[in-house]
């Protein structure tokens, strides 16, 4: 296997980082716009682990924009998979390019949404992940396989929708992933501070979109943005977080192929998380459709949402700043494989003292950073395979699951995840 891996950043980065401890592939192509900032991971990866394991990695230069950038970076080092580790608006083009190449592809996002023209709080427009299904017969007539939303959220949380249906429950009332933390960022002189810790161009994407809610006889339709709050009580010391629904590929993922009659998605954002980007809305910051915009030397077009994660903390760098726990799972509820009513919350949490110790990544980043890793690995040695556009929940989970969790002194990854029955 011969990885090209498109995006040096937070995610980018923790993802060579982590695969510098495997020895499933044979080269992976570290690319960026920015070659420093590939340059920079493969230059971590020989200080920590040495030359002849840095020898597997190469920098590159490419325009993750142009469909042409991307095959021929591909074609030039021979990549078997290309795995996108950039922002979704580029989905389209890193996905042309992958097919081009005659290459697999793996994202952690999917292709954009459009709202609804004139119901956009009730219908549907176009749904995430809509543009990429739709070639799903071009992938399967070359015998390619596009994975797509194999991040944490989605991802991890996909596999567990899988592992839930084939071994946990015997009917699923619902399937809501449920994200919360207890994350803290402090400036120097130590005031807490507000800094996203993942995309704030993802995060504005995700929360002001309508979120998606799919029900059985209903299929998919919207709400107003951060509506159903409810307070859900995370494990492992983060405790109650107010969560309200988002936009959210795995609504748009599992009930393609697990059977349950409603998929919901809801974020632990808070009060002042929700405030802050309500008035961004409110001001049009979150647009990306660029504004004329004067400056010193002329009139210039800039997107308004690129101006806002222009100004905000880089959160790649955001781990020497930052404490606490980040917590992505998946509540189901419905009738276990006994027949009796069974509610349980299947999760993973990342501690971001011991990602920052052991990787210099903060802990959201790599929390999502660990899940393609692992599918790469699974497709590497012949346990996932398939062809066309699919999401996790198509492949079996419990190999998934069982390398994650298994120690890696035992060749596994040594990050075990968790069950919770939550009935009384």
């Amino acid at each position: 296997m011969r990885i090209l891996l498109v995006g040096a950043g937070g995610v980018g980065n923790a993802i060579a980082k982590i695969a510098a401890r495997r020895s499933f592939f044979e080269l992976m192509i570290v690319s960026d716009y920015d070659p420093g900032r590939a340059e920079a991971t493969i230059a971590w990866i020989a200080d920590k682990h040495g030359s002849e394991t840095a020898a597997r990695f190469v920098a590159a230069q490419i325009d993750a924009s142009n469909p042409d950038s991307v095959s021929a970076v591909a074609k030039e080092h021979g990549a078997t998979h290309v795995m996108n580790a950039v922002e979704p608006k580029f989905v389209p083009t890193i996905f042309a390019g992958a097919i081009a190449a005659n290459a697999d592809y793996l994202d952690m996002a999917m292709s954009l949404s459009e709202p609804h023209p004139t119901e956009p709080h009730s219908l549907t427009g176009v749904k995430l992940g809509d543009d990429q299904f739709a070639q799903s017969g071009d992938w399967e007539s070359v015998g390619r396989l596009a994975l797509v939303g194999m991040g944490v959220e989605p991802g991890l949380s996909d596999v567990f929708a899988r592992y839930a249906a084939d071994h946990l429950f015997s009917e699923i009332d619902e399937l809501g992933t449920r994200d919360g933390a207890n994350l803290v960022v402090r400036d120097e002189a130590g005031n807490e501070i507000f800094a996203p810790s993942f995309s704030i161009w993802t995060t504005i994407e995700e929360c002001l979109n309508p979120p998606v809610i799919w029900e059985k006889d209903k299929g998919w339709f919207t709400t107003p943005p951060f509506s159903e709050p409810e307070v859900f009580v995370f494990p492992e010391g983060i405790g109650p977080v107010e969560c309200v629904n988002v936009e959210h590929e795995e609504v748009l993922l599992m009930p393609r192929w697990v059977d349950a009659k409603r998929v919901t998605f809801k974020y632990g954002l808070g009060d002042e998380f929700i405030g802050i980007l309500k008035t961004l809305n409110q001001l049009g910051l979150d647009k990306t459709a660029p504004v004329r915009v004067r400056s010193a030397d002329g009139p210039v077009m800039v997107a308004p949402r690129d101006v806002v994660a222009a100004g905000l903390p880089d959160p790649a760098t955001l781990g020497p700043r930052m404490t606490g726990k980040t917590c992505a799972g998946l509540w189901v509820t419905g009738l276990g494989t006994d027949g009796k009513p069974r509610e349980v919350y299947l999760y993973h949490v990342s501690d971001n003292e011991w990602t920052m110790a052991e990787y210099e990544s903060q802990c959201v980043v790599w929390q999502t950073a660990l899940n393609p890793v692992i599918a790469l690995e699974l497709l590497a040695n012949g346990t996932w395979t398939g062809t066309g556009v699919l999401g996790p929940e198509a492949f079996e989970a419990q190999p998934f699951l069982e390398l994650m969790a298994r120690p890696e002194a035992e060749g596994g990854y040594g990050q075990p995840w968790g069950l919770e029955d939550r009935l009384a």
